[in-house]
């Protein structure tokens, strides 16, 4: 079993923890030649809102043509694509909402289970008519995308994932059989007391994750868009619940048998799918990579470059070129 660089991973987040100012005052591009191009923190799109399940749903849309459906994890929002939608205006309808109780959609009182997510988000589908949809996933919306995915595989024209929740990491078969840090990155924040202080307390994956696995420092404009929604204790009840959804031991037994479902789907599917990797990566390092590419039928691999596990704020224009180029290729196919 491949092993990801969590090392790598837990310095970059314990920099993020102890010293995030300092980190962000040096220029991290310094002695370059011809620097990076700048991720930009300013986004083009303006939410709109729609009923679903009694609860506002926010999203973004632009162009027209078939639907390119665009799914955030944790703790994210919509906002995460706003760098790759542009790439694909011009093919089809780029649509990217905000899950139930991230971003500007509503926080209604829920458990913030998978089942409660998918709810939404298979209402979302509905509400706005999606058809032929192309699926551009991560995180999880990664698991509430590929479960999607396989119960209604006639609606799916093809499927772009990056840093999924996928074999052969996810499902774990227990707290030891994942890396060393990772798995006890695990048992600290699905502790009842201790996770619960440090995501709902500390605020822990706004301000130490999310930051921690990016590979670039993460402008304070764009930080201060995610932590937004997530102000006080009562409104990261979601983010808490999201790692005790990963599943590890068979607990909890439904999403490990989601994953388990659809990570077996997907060796089956002839649906087009493009799996893009970054180095070292998290959870989709580049053995995940070789791992899919001996296994699925009718997949792409492309590497994106460096990166973490929030691929988007690294490597955008990689990841937009990469998805247009490979969304002309399978052309106007029809399922």
């Amino acid at each position: 079993m491949f092993r990801p660089n969590i090392s790598l991973i837990a310095t970059a987040l314990a920099a993020s923890l102890i010293a995030p100012s300092s980190a962000k005052a040096d220029d991290p591009y310094k002695g370059f030649k011809v620097p990076p191009l700048e991720v930009s923190s300013k986004t083009s799109y303006e939410h709109k809102f729609i009923d679903v399940l009694g609860s506002k749903i926010a999203y973004v849309e632009a162009g027209d043509g078939d639907p390119i459906l665009f799914l955030h994890g944790q703790p994210t929002s919509s906002y995460l694509w706003r760098n790759i939608m542009p790439h694909l205006e011009k093919q089809g309808r780029v649509i990217a909402p905000d899950n139930i109780g991230f971003g500007k959609s509503d926080q209604p009182k829920l458990e913030y289970t998978f089942t409660d997510h998918y709810k939404y988000i298979d209402g979302f589908i509905k509400a706005k008519g999606l058809k032929n949809i192309t699926l551009v996933v991560h995180d999880w919306g990664s698991g509430l995308g590929l479960h999607y995915a396989r119960l209604n595989p006639e609606n799916i024209k093809g499927i772009v994932t990056m840093e999924a929740i996928i074999a052969p990491l996810i499902p774990a078969k227990s707290y030891d059989a994942l890396p060393k840090d990772l798995g006890n990155f695990f048992r600290t924040v699905r502790d009842p007391d201790k996770g619960r202080k440090l995501l709902i307390d500390e605020n822990f994956f706004v301000e130490g994750a999310l930051p921690g696995f990016i590979v670039r420092p993460l402008a304070k404009e764009a930080h201060d868009v995610y932590r937004a929604p997530f102000k006080s204790k009562s409104s990261r009840i979601q983010v808490n619940q999201w790692p005790n959804e990963m599943p590890i031991g068979q607990n909890p037994k439904v999403t490990h048998d989601i994953v388990t479902a659809y990570n077996a789907w997907l060796e089956e599917t002839n649906i087009p799918w493009l799996f893009l990797y970054a180095t070292p990566g998290a959870l989709n390092p580049p053995e995940a990579a070789d791992y899919w590419a001996a296994r699925a039928k009718n997949i792409e691999t492309v590497y994106i470059g460096a990166g973490l596990h929030y691929v988007q704020e690294d490597q955008p224009f990689a990841i937009g070129r990469a998805i247009s180029d490979w969304y002309r290729r399978i052309g106007n196919t029809k399922r």
